[in-house]
């Protein structure tokens, strides 16, 4: 059969696009950690502190990102003929891994934090810097809103589980820092339990988003087989190429952002083997065509049963 070149993906373009989100995440989340660690020790917040924590966790792993962003982005070799997409799956399980690990920070903190209220009433966000702490986080939820939106817009164009990771932490920081806000606003009223109960609450949304983001990387790992969606897909593309009477097999996989199909085809017994090899062609191109992540297609041929 005559091979064919799959149709061009702006591969730079979608490296570049993935790039530009990383960086910029990075960027926003050092000036954020250094800000909220900075404000939380010398205002007393532990809420606000808890939060700082987390947007320097963040900073690690972007980091680790950006390192495996660059790596899923070489070129094909003998060792992995499919190139290195799946090094974006790995970027996500190492988000998810971060968060996870995150969560677990802040709820133990919240926890520490309601036992020193109990046993000593420590202090809590001096009235100098109330004001500001408050304004800090809530700088940070406007923040965070837009880079959750331009960061998921990004991953749904270049379909990249990594900045499809990275969005869902922004998601999570958001509620951290509203959890952070509430916290100081209650502490401002009197209510100083209510700083510890409000990390405690956004440790368990973190905790849940990275169980999340691990799961659905892992997924990708370990070849999950697409949603239906893909599967009816293929099957109408074929099924509309002229002399296809049957798509008796068809199975996909992920690698990376993109999909492997095994399909197999029943044409007229009647045709000769190069009519056959035309048809089955034709089906190949037209999937390629028609579907953008397609990354190869192995496809096969014979006599639908009625012909045979």
């Amino acid at each position: 059969m005559v091979p064919v070149t799959p149709v061009a993906l702006e591969k730079h373009q979608r490296e570049r696009i993935a790039g530009r989100m990383v960086n910029a995440g990075l960027l926003v989340n050092i000036i954020l950690a250094i800000l909220k660690v900075s404000v939380g020790i010398i205002g007393h917040s532990r809420a606000l502190l808890a939060d700082g924590i987390n947007s320097t966790s963040d900073v690690a792993y972007y980091i680790a990102v950006k390192i495996f962003t660059r790596l899923a982005g070489q070129p094909a070799d003998k060792e992995h003929p499919y190139g290195h997409h799946q090094m974006e799956s790995i970027a996500a399980v190492v988000i998810g891994a971060f968060v996870i690990t995150t969560a677990i920070a802040i709820f133990w903190d919240s926890i520490n934090t309601a036992y020193d209220l109990l046993v000593n009433d420590s202090a809590i966000c001096s009235g100098r810097f109330r004001l500001f702490s408050l304004l800090t986080a809530c700088g940070t939820i406007v923040t965070k809103i837009i880079l959750f939106q331009t960061t998921r817009n990004a991953a749904r164009v270049t379909n990249n589980a990594a900045l499809m990771a990275l969005a869902y932490d922004h998601r999570n920081d958001v509620f951290s820092s509203a959890g952070a806000a509430v916290g100081i606003a209650l502490g401002w009223t009197g209510l100083l339990w209510g700083d510890p109960l409000a990390g405690a609450c956004v440790a368990l949304i973190v905790l849940k988003t990275g169980i999340h983001i691990l799961r659905e990387s892992s997924s990708e790992l370990m070849d999950t087989i697409p949603d239906e969606d893909l599967e009816l897909q293929v099957r109408a593309i074929a099924i509309g190429v002229p002399g296809v009477e049957a798509v008796e097999y068809l199975r996909a996989h992920r690698f990376g952002p993109y999909f492997v199909v095994n399909i197999t085809i029943g044409v007229d017994g009647s045709l000769s083997v190069t009519e056959g090899d035309r048809i089955a062609t034709e089906v190949e191109k037209t999937l390629y065509d028609g579907i953008e992540l397609l990354k190869t297609i192995y496809i096969h041929f014979h006599p639908t049963t009625s012909h045979r």
